[in-house]
């Protein structure tokens, strides 16, 4: 079910834009994740242009950690650190492991393939996540989630080979 979103933008007094957004934020940041993601494709293609993947990776990633630590110093998030349990450090560390390693590769399937023919091949991390919280964390899937799995999954094909 797609949720109901209600945007609704307005002048103030003084002629500045508001924004304001009804409705789940969870659906909201995933649209502009997508967005960024479909962004970052095109950036990363033009951008390793005779650059060392590595090398373009390690660059992209002093970016992502500047970002993320702004971002967690202005809004405060640094001061429950201590409170982090050792479960949550060794995924968290997995978990970057996963994106580093993920972003090596993309960059180096970017730099030899399309990004038409990498970015479809790249989703299909959308069906196998699926896949593994199933197997890993118990989730239960109805059946127009397993339909939307595959249906990615035969995109993806079909965009592979067009």
């Amino acid at each position: 079910m797609i949720p109901q979103i209600l945007l609704i933008l307005k002048i103030n007094q003084r002629n500045h834009l508001i924004i304001k957004i009804n409705g789940p934020m969870w659906w909201i940041y995933a649209l502009l994740s997508a967005f960024f993601a479909a962004l970052t494709a095109i950036f990363a293609k033009i951008g390793i242009k005779g650059v060392d993947t590595d090398l373009a990776t390690a660059i992209r990633t002093v970016v992502i950690l500047l970002i993320a630590w702004t971002l967690a110093i202005f809004r405060g998030s640094t001061g429950t650190i201590g409170g982090l349990t050792k479960n949550n450090w060794l995924f968290l560390v997995l978990s970057g492991c996963a994106t580093g390693l993920s972003w090596i590769c993309y960059f180096k399937a970017l730099q030899l393939g399309k990004v038409s023919q990498v970015a479809p091949i790249d989703k299909l991390s959308v069906a196998l996540a699926i896949i593994l919280a199933v197997v890993f964390l118990k989730e239960s899937v109805n059946i127009k989630q397993a339909i939307g799995a595959l249906m990615i999954i035969g995109g993806s094909v079909v965009l592979i080979f067009a």
